[in-house]
């Protein structure tokens, strides 16, 4: 196999990439030995995009940060190895000059592959490439036992490779791994369509899925939004290396939003970079929370300053002096209830579920981006009957889904307690067959918990891997915040 190098000149230098890794993973396993073995272990990040509040954190965390960027790129079989703390940002800038990227690009710029595989991820191309873990061909993972292993779909430890998607680093840590990737085109052509109601969108969802096309155009990606219960939309899109007429793509990266152009605009093109960050930089519609779509406002925020993490970092700083809770009770103004969860919803019950949604809940807009799980990966060919290829989110094989996305805050009703409209999405989302994503609140007591998130596989991984509980457990994680 000839490895090259997407951002260094030659083999020499790929190499020296390859051998400064190593010894990052030598340091890393290192770092993790000399942790107290009587304190809980953490991950020490600089980001994150996780919406739990945890408690502060009393020991020292451990440093994986050296574990970043393109190791080594296989041309021909398209494939690359990449260190576990590497974000999609940086995937992306070393790979799409050099026409890859990954199978599947989470939306927000920091995300790194190693937390979009032990959580989850997903995009516009998830209707037909699924989830990222799904393209990873091997991982090297330090495990609680300070034992590094190399886990693949049929090797001594595909019992890890298995249980460690949705793990959230409560079975071990990902230092490298070996992905998929897809050639791109510099230009991504887009269509908005407009429907009456969710459940004629919902129609058009199943046949794209099935064709990958719509009106005799060739569909790569596809997500949507629903505005109000008589406005949704679909974005379909295609790679091309074409403008399509335009002296120029579209950039939403300054004034203009990008989700506004969604009702106003039938037809848009992007640069291939501009697509995959087109979500990132108002964080899908959220900075509004911030004033940054205030044109006043905007006109003076630095552009380099409108991305994800920015906002993030905002919402952090609030979490920790609520400076915004005190000023709307000194305004008389109920205390908020924090609504920020992604949901997997099977196709056919997307339009109840968002009825109920719109409904119930004071939140718009909603994302919703379709999901199927591959159906042939790594040589598996699941029947119905089949246990779910990833126990600890058992989505199948042959069901197709809605990822339904909603981020907001909505006021704690009279007589209502923080956290009761997160259990009634809870409890509708299991009611219609459907998962929820773990990287925010969630409120299950432990054996609701265990029936929905794979407890029967992840109890002996976690016995073999994590022998002394040096990791919490995912529940401890997901639900307990620890």
């Amino acid at each position: 196999m000839t490895f090259v190098s997407p951002v260094l000149t030659g083999p020499s230098d790929t190499h020296a990439r390859a051998r400064q890794h190593e010894r990052a993973v030598a340091e890393a396993a290192a770092a993790y030995a000399a942790l107290p073995p009587d304190q809980p272990v953490r991950l020490a990040k600089r980001t994150s995009n996780l919406f739990r509040t945890r408690a502060a954190a009393t020991a020292p965390g451990l440093d994986l940060s050296a574990l970043q960027g393109v190791i080594e790129v296989d041309a021909v079989a398209r494939t690359a190895r990449v260190g576990g703390l590497t974000t999609y940002e940086q995937l992306v800038d070393e790979l799409l000059p050099h026409g890859f990227v990954p199978l599947v690009v989470p939306q927000l710029r920091t995300i790194t592959i190693g937390g979009a595989v032990t959580g989850l991820g997903i995009e516009a191309a998830s209707f037909r490439n699924g989830l990222p873990h799904e393209s990873v061909l091997e991982m090297r993972i330090l495990t609680g036992t300070g034992e590094v292993v190399t886990a693949t779909p049929d090797g001594e430890h595909a019992d890890l490779f298995r249980t460690f998607p949705n793990s959230y680093g409560s079975l071990g840590y990902a230092l490298d791994l070996v992905i998929e990737l897809e050639p791109a085109l510099p230009y991504v052509s887009l269509r908005h369509v407009r429907f009456p109601s969710v459940a004629a969108l919902q129609d058009v969802v199943d046949a794209v899925m099935t064709t990958r096309a719509h009106a005799g155009e060739r569909v790569d990606f596809v997500d949507g939004v629903v505005f109000s219960a008589t406005e949704s939309y679909l974005t379909l899109a295609r790679w091309t290396d074409d403008l399509e007429g335009r002296v120029r793509p579209s950039d939403y990266t300054g004034d203009d939003i990008f989700y506004r152009s969604i009702q106003t605009r039938r037809r848009d093109v992007l640069t291939a970079h501009d697509y995959l960050w087109r979500w990132d930089t108002d964080w899908f519609w959220c900075s509004r929370a911030f004033g940054a779509q205030v044109p006043a406002v905007r006109r003076l925020w630095p552009r380099h300053l409108l991305r994800s993490d920015v906002y993030w970092r905002i919402v952090a700083l609030e979490n920790r002096h609520h400076v915004m809770g005190r000023i709307d009770r000194w305004r008389g103004r109920p205390p908020n209830e924090r609504v920020v969860q992604d949901v997997e919803i099977p196709l056919h019950r997307t339009a109840d579920f968002v009825s109920w949604f719109l409904r119930e809940v004071p939140i718009e807009p909603i994302w919703l981006c379709p999901i199927q799980l591959r159906p042939d990966t790594h040589g598996r060919h699941d029947d119905p009957g089949d246990d779910p290829p990833w126990p600890l989110y058992p989505m199948r094989r042959d069901e197709r889904y809605v990822n339904v996305g909603f981020w907001s805050t909505v006021p704690v009703a009279p007589g209502a307690a923080d956290g009761d409209v997160n259990r009634a999405i809870e409890r509708q989302v299991t009611d219609l067959g459907g998962h929820k994503s773990l990287y925010s609140d969630a409120y299950y007591d432990e054996a609701t918990f265990a029936r929905l998130y794979g407890d029967a596989a992840y109890r002996p991984v976690k016995r073999r891997y994590d022998p002394d509980g040096r990791f919490a457990t995912l529940y401890e994680k997901a639900v307990q915040a620890r």
